[in-house]
This record gives structure tokens, sequence and C-alpha cells, in this order.
């Protein structure tokens, strides 16, 4: 087994010499194939700008090195992934190649094979480039990684609209928002020094003193991440919900749940943006459960003057009975209450005892009358029903659910409804309130 064990090892030494020995050979290529571009450059260039010029070319040599090598990874590294083309069998390996992730591995990797050869390009003749150079590949590795970070934030995205999970993507849209502005700080900072030399320490450190200055600018950012979590984990709000908002009047569909602002298609086809802290602060009514139900309520209101209610005298009953829905109402009803007084005293008064009236019998009517509308949910409550008296009068409220929750459909079936109550009140001799100009 140590035989064994010693072996591999030595292997593996063997490996890392031959390697090398190949690397070493490249860069002996590259000083052998560079040197005479370096004294053709010296010829031809004017008298003192021959270190200018060698330096533009050099760099140009490392910018079409970086481009061609670029390219190869991507060819690669992309082939690859097409492999894996089924996104439903590999959601995962898919959103990283719609997100682009595999450029910037490609770019990476470019880039380290750069850092690795521009010393030995007019070797020993630009060594105050050097550090330079090395400076600006760090640069481009730093926004490399930049860039990564925001296409892997990208590719979370696409994996879950894969999947389809809408909450995960408003909180992954607060987080990434909020990692974009943070990332967008740090590596800035980080680009500073590595460009200038500086060390990161100094410049975290004086980060405090502007701490309050930062959470001052950077407050509607801050509230924004934290709705975007809390709705994302509560579940009450998705893209794509039906909202209404009292507090500014609108009522649509989400389009979109940024850190900063929300936008709403309102079906007026308007669009308007509410800041995204809004969707704690202020009361949103969630109407999508409406059409995932279908289901749709009318909750609407005729006013009647009280001056207009009165008993029902027997001729009264009598034209009414020609009403169908009612007629065998009043048929029982009358008979009852005849029996109730025939051994009552002053029965000749209409008020003694209990009397039918026009508003109870037509909130009967109305009642009946909407049991048989087919469009109505007969599982859901279907009710007529009077609400507290206001100075317009008493109001009689319709409390029911359409089986149709389609906008126009929905208008359709109220108004039908509203229309014929409205007139059939008539019958009744009851007067509905209305604003006299």
């Amino acid at each position: 087994m140590q035989k064994k064990f010693l072996i591999k090892i030595i292997l593996k030494f063997h490996k890392f010499a031959v390697m090398n020995d190949q690397l070493q050979e490249t860069r002996s290529i590259i000083q052998e194939l560079s040197e005479p571009l370096y004294l053709y450059i010296i010829r031809i260039s004017p008298d003192g700008f021959a270190w200018i010029l060698h330096i533009i070319v050099k760099l140009i040599l490392l910018f079409a090195v970086f481009l061609v090598f670029d390219f190869i990874f991507k060819l690669i590294i992309n082939n690859i992934f097409r492999v894996f083309h089924n996104q439903e069998k590999y959601p995962v390996i898919r959103s990283i190649y719609q997100s682009k992730v595999t450029n910037s591995l490609a770019h990476l990797f470019a880039l380290l094979i750069i850092g690795g050869i521009h010393e030995y390009i007019f070797w020993g003749a630009l060594k105050d480039t050097t550090i330079f150079i090395r400076r600006l590949i760090n640069l481009g590795m730093v926004m490399t990684f930049a860039g990564m970070l925001y296409r892997g934030l990208a590719a979370f995205r696409n994996y879950f609209i894969i999947r389809q999970d809408f909450y995960k993507i408003m909180a992954l849209n607060a987080i990434s928002e909020t990692v974009r502005i943070l990332g967008i700080f740090i590596f800035t900072v980080v680009g500073i020094c590595v460009i200038f030399g500086i060390k990161g320490t100094t410049i975290v450190g004086s980060l405090g003193a502007i701490t309050a200055v930062l959470v001052l600018v950077f407050r509607d950012t801050i509230l924004g991440f934290v709705t975007g979590l809390h709705v994302a984990t509560s579940k009450n709000l998705k893209v794509g919900d039906w909202v209404s908002i009292p507090k500014y009047n609108m009522e649509g569909n989400i389009a979109e749940i940024n850190l900063l602002t929300t936008r709403i298609n309102n079906f007026d086809k308007t669009f308007s943006t509410i800041p995204t802290y809004d969707l704690l602060t202020t009361e949103i009514k969630n109407l999508q459960v409406i059409s995932e139900t279908n289901a749709r309520r009318i909750k609407k209101s005729i006013y009647f003057n009280i001056n207009s209610f009165k008993f029902l005298e027997e001729e009264d009953i009598e034209r009414l009975k020609n009403i169908n829905l009612i007629s065998d109402y009043l048929k029982e009803s009358s008979l009852e209450l005849k029996k109730e007084k025939e051994n009552m005293a002053h029965k000749e008064e209409i008020i003694n005892g209990r009397q039918l009236t026009n508003i109870g019998v037509f909130r009967y009517y109305a009642q009946k009358y909407i049991e048989r509308i087919p469009e109505l949910d007969k599982e859901g409550p279907v009710i007529v029903r009077q609400l507290n008296i206001t100075p317009q009068g008493l109001p009689l409220e319709i409390y029911s659910f359409t089986n149709d929750t389609e906008w126009v459909r929905f208008e359709e079936i109220q108004a039908d409804i509203f229309d014929h109550l409205l007139v059939a009140s008539k019958e009744f001799d009851l007067e509905v309130m209305q604003v006299k100009v």
C-alpha cells in the first residue's frame, strides 16, 4: 500500500514537472516571437516615442490574445452546456447557461492566461510596465467577478422561473437589487484599491464615519429589501395578482416588484408605480382569489325613501298575488295573519298585530328573484338584507357571488339584477331615493 501511494505521488510530481516544462517552453516561444517585434518598433519609431509605442503595441497584443483565448473558452464551455438543453431535466445547468455565467468563466480563464504571459512579451525591456499591466489584469478580474455575481443572481431567477416559484422570484428581486447596489459599492472600493495599490483596510476603516449618511441615503433601499423578504415569506402578494389599493384609488394587476418601486398595470390601460415599502404600510386588497375561485362578489344597495313604506291593505295584497314569485307567500301569510286577528280586540285597526309591509314583501320578492338567477353561485351566500338607516334612506343590499369573474360579464349580471329590482320596486309603491337637482 505504501509503495502504491509513493508511486502515485511520484507520478503527480512528474505530471506537474511536465506541465511546468510546457509552460516554460510557451514562455520561451513568446519571448522569441516578441523580440524581433521589439527591435522593429525601435527602428521605426521617432526619437523619444519608442517606449510609448512599445506599451501601446504590448497592450494591443495582450488584448488580441485575450480575445482569442476568450473565444476558444466560450466555444468549449458553451458547447458543453448546450448538451444539457432540456430545462425540465437540467434546470440548474440550463439556468446557468441562459444567464451567461459561462461567458464570465471564459473571461476569467482568458485573464489568467494573460496574467501568466504578459511579462514575457518584450522580456526584460519594459519592466516598468509590469506593475501597471498586472493591476489592469487584476481590475479585469474584479470586474469579471462582479459580472459573474450579477449573472449568478440572474441564474437563480431563471431557475425559479423554470420552477414557476413566483414568491421566491419576488424575494430574489429584493435581494438581487440590494446585492447589486452593495456589490457596486464593494467592487468599486476593491477596484480603486487594485488600481492605486491602496490597502483595503485603509478604506474600510474610514467607512464608520459615513455609516449614518449611508443609512439615510439608502433608507428606501433598506425598506424595500425588508418589504421584499416579507412579501415573499408571507406569500400574500406576487407578480400577476389582481389588487386594489384604496389609498391611491387604483385597481389592477401587479406587473413588477422591484427594490424601490412596484409597478401596477391599471384596468384603464395606464400603469402606476408606488414605493415598494408601501406594500407593508398600506392597506392592499388582494382580489386574486376571486379569479382563482371563479367567484366575484356583488355587494350593492338600493336606497329607499322611508316615507314610502306602508302596511299592505287587502286590495294591495290581492293585486300583488298576481306576481308569481310571491303569490304563494302572500296567500299563506294572509291566512296566517287573519287567524291571528280572529280573537284580537280592535282587529279592524291595521296596526294591531303583525302586518305585511310593502318593503318586507319586496325584500322577499328580491330574495326569490336573485335565487333564480343561474349566474349566481348557489354554494355561497345569496342574501337580500337591510342595512342601518342613513340620511339617504334605508339601504336594501344584495350580497352574493357570481360564478363568472370576467369583468364585462360580471358587470352585465350585476346591472341586470339592479335594473329589474329598481323598476320592480314601483309595483310595491316604493320610492327609490335620488338626488334632486
